[in-house]
């Protein structure tokens, strides 16, 4: 009886052993798609801050053009 529930107690930390190496294998995989996700995220960031600076530059020209096409037809 002993020698089953030492059989049996070698299983389970066997399966526990094999349980920890795959968890850890999908950890390490998880901090490398954490890592991926969070250049990509500041890059997005990067990108929508430039196109923001595009944006306000052409609405000043455009806010320039009005005004000139407005003073033109005061004229």
């Amino acid at each position: 009886m002993l020698e089953t529930a030492l059989v049996q107690l070698e299983r389970v930390i066997a399966d526990l052993l094999q349980q920890n190496q795959s968890l850890r294998e999908t950890a390490a995989l998880l901090e490398q798609q954490l890592q991926q996700a969070r250049e990509e995220n500041d890059n997005l960031q990067l990108a929508a801050l430039e196109q923001e600076e595009k944006q306000g530059a052409t609405l000043a020209r455009l806010q320039a053009l009005i005004e000139r096409a407005a003073a033109g037809s005061a004229a």
